[in-house]
C-alpha cells in the first residue's frame, strides 16, 4: 500500500467524520457491525456512506490480441478494460451499447485497543458472465486502513489519528458529543470500497 493511497483514505475519513448524515440521495446510516451492541451511552461512533452512478456508453474498440475492449461514455471519455475470457470478445462489436455502473462506499468504525491492529489491507475481486449469457464483468477493490487515536482536544473539538506509516491527521468532529465516546489509544477502522460493473446493453445471442 503506497503512502499516497493511504493518505487518500485518511482524508476520506476526515470527510466522513466531519459530515453529518444528509438526505441528498446518498445512503447514509449508522453502522452496527457484527459485535453485540453496547449500551446507548457507550456506543462507539461509526458511520457509512455509499453511492452508485449508472452510465450508458458504446464500445469504441475491440482488441482481441491484447484481450481488451475500449468503452466510450456519453461525454466522449474512454476507458480500456482487460477481458479475462477472450472468447467474450467474439460477441462484442464496435458500436454496441454498454451499461456501466460505478459504486463506491466509505465507512469508519471506532475499535477499542486489543480488538484490532493498526495496518492496511487490500482485497480485489473479479467476476464475469457465464457462457451463453450477455457479456458482462465486474471488478471490485476494498481498502481497509486501521489508524490509532493519539490525541483528543475537546476544547477545539478535534481528534488526531496516526496512520500505519506514522502519518498523522487532525480531524474536527462535526458532533462534539462523539469525543466523549473515544479515548487516546482507540483505533479507527476505515474501509473504502470501489466496484465497476459493465455489461452489453443488449440480449445475448441464442
Amino acid at each position: 500500500m503506497s503512502p499516497k493511497v493511504t493518505t487518500v483514505i485518511v482524508f476520506a475519513s476526515i470527510l466522513m467524520w466531519s459530515q453529518s448524515p444528509a438526505a441528498d440521495g446518498r445512503q447514509l446510516a449508522q453502522t452496527s457491525g457484527t459485535e453485540k451492541a453496547p449500551a446507548p451511552t457507550e456506543k462507539a461512533p461509526g458511520r457509512a456512506a455509499g453511492r452508485a452512478v449508472q452510465v450508458k456508453g458504446t464500445v469504441a474498440a475491440v482488441d482481441k490480441d491484447n484481450h481488451t475492449v475500449t468503452l466510450k461514455g456519453p461525454k466522449g471519455r474512454t476507458v480500456t478494460l482487460e477481458v479475462q475470457d477472450p472468447q467474450k470478445l467474439d460477441a462484442v462489436k464496435v458500436g454496441d451499447p454498454v451499461l456501466a455502473t460505478y459504486m463506491e462506499a466509505l465507512a469508519f468504525q471506532i475499535k477499542k485497543p486489543g480488538t484490532a491492529t493498526p495496518g492496511t489491507t487490500v482485497q480485489e475481486t473479479r467476476v464475469g458472465s457465464k457462457p451463453g449469457e450477455t457479456p458482462a464483468g465486474a471488478i471490485g477493490r476494498e481498502v481497509t486502513v486501521t489508524a490509532t487515536i493519539t490525541a483528543i482536544n475537546k476544547k477545539a473539538e478535534t481528534v488526531t489519528i496516526k496512520g500505519p506509516r506514522g502519518n498523522t491527521e487532525t480531524i474536527k468532529a462535526k458532533d462534539p458529543k462523539n469525543l466523549d465516546l473515544v479515548k487516546v489509544g482507540d483505533l479507527v477502522e476505515i474501509t473504502y470500497a470501489q466496484a465497476l460493473a459493465v455489461s452489453l446493453d443488449k440480449p445475448a445471442k441464442k
